[in-house]
């Protein structure tokens, strides 16, 4: 089975237009073997949330984005349960990515949300 494939069997199934922005954002990672739909959905979140944070997280259109970006760490922690014993530092590994993210706040800060207040 390929990531495309897993992604296809959640239930339930995303909206039309999450699923669509899912699929943009794993892209290559789509055909890839399913036992790396944790490591593609980290990476591809990780990109989404990096173009909104570059963004300034100001337009609604970002929304959809960031929905995806939350869709796929779940999807990422779903498929990291089949192995519980590494759960601990995968979730540890994310965690330290994305902190790193808001770090890179162009304009320092973390709290902006997607109608522009903070």
């Amino acid at each position: 089975m390929t990531v495309g494939g897993w992604l296809d069997t959640r239930q339930p199934a995303p909206p039309a237009v999450l699923a669509a922005e899912l699929r943009r954002a794993l892209g290559p990672a789509l055909s890839a073997d399913a036992s790396t739909v944790h490591d593609a959905s980290l990476a591809a979140a990780e990109r989404l949330v990096a173009e909104a944070v570059a963004a300034g997280c100001r337009s609604r259109a970002q929304a959809i984005v960031l929905l995806a970006a939350d869709a796929l760490v779940t999807y990422a922690f779903e498929a990291a349960a089949d192995e519980p014993e590494a759960l601990g530092e995968r979730a540890a590994a994310a965690v330290r990515r994305f902190a790193g993210l808001a770090a890179a706040a162009p304009d320092g800060r973390t709290g902006a949300s997607v109608g522009g207040a903070a």
